[in-house]
């Protein structure tokens, strides 16, 4: 019976959700957190410790930190930082608060909390850091510039902290999926419409254009289940050498290739055509 505890971010649906049931399914204590209570609710059902957690606030950062040392007995083995949300809009249409908004969730708060855990691992000599980031931390497509940035940030500073705690018994990994299974684009409506003023945009044609295809349930290629991402977060957590890098899905694995070779136009006009 594994009896390591684990705090994954972000549990009320998607690749949370699920990974957050894969590791109870395979007896790790699971600390699934959450903003909304129903959400709580729900993950206590299954049988898993919680916490609920607003990352854009430092405050319930760092009460989450405390809420988790506390159930676990002061070591958390394992963080999973899940939780994001993504910003669409143009670049130009992005106003400075709605990149800092999303900057306090996918980034800022998440290493908040990295930090405020790092200490115990340190004292127990292991522990690992996993970051489910994105294919879009290492590319670019339009109208997700705030989503982009956010994730290529994450993986500039996990980067760094992996090679700052080489020497600790830290494990730190990225996982960068492509396109998966969730409720992220559905939410991602809630944000554009706060932040974005369509009326005075230059691109309401293509607003329209999205909006249409979230209604419609329409999926990107090679749209995989969150099973995936799951399977690799299992993976960072009990391989003995876990990797740096997991790619998640065909679509990321083929941008991962074509961007070490291909010139930077022609992933352009790759992109271009999603």
């Amino acid at each position: 019976m594994n009896t390591k505890f684990v705090m994954v971010t972000g549990c009320s649906s998607g690749i949370g959700l699920c990974s957050a049931k894969t590791l109870l399914q395979r007896g790790y204590r699971v600390i699934a957190t959450a903003r909304k209570e129903e959400d709580i609710r729900m993950l206590k059902d299954l049988g898993m410790d919680t916490v609920r957690l607003e990352l854009a606030e430092s405050q319930s950062v760092s009460g989450a930190a405390a809420a988790a040392l506390d159930i676990s007995g002061g070591t958390v083995f394992a963080l999973v930082n899940n939780a994001a949300f993504g910003m669409p809009g143009a670049v130009e249409d992005l106003t400075r608060a709605a990149i800092r908004e999303q900057f306090e969730v996918n980034l800022f708060g998440a290493m908040e909390l990295t930090n405020l855990l790092i200490p115990s691992m340190r004292a127990a000599g292991e522990g690992r850091i996993v970051m489910v980031s994105s294919m879009l931390g290492f590319l670019s497509i339009k109208y997700q510039g705030a989503y982009n940035a956010s994730k290529h940030a994450m993986e500039g500073l996990t980067d760094t902290l992996r090679m700052e705690l080489a020497d600790t018994g830290i494990k730190v990994s990225l996982v960068e999926p492509g396109p998966i299974r969730s409720r992220i684009q559905q939410n991602a409506v809630g944000h554009f419409k706060k932040h974005v003023d369509e009326s005075r945009s230059l691109h309401q044609a293509r607003y329209k254009k999205m909006a249409r295809s979230i209604q419609e349930g329409r999926e990107a290629p090679f749209t995989r289940d969150p099973e995936v991402v799951a399977a690799k977060i299992v993976h960072a957590l009990e391989s003995s050498r876990p990797k740096i890098r997991y790619l998640v899905t065909p679509l990321a694995h083929m941008f991962g290739i074509a961007r070490r070779f291909f010139p930077a136009f022609l992933i352009d006009r790759l992109l271009a055509r999603r």
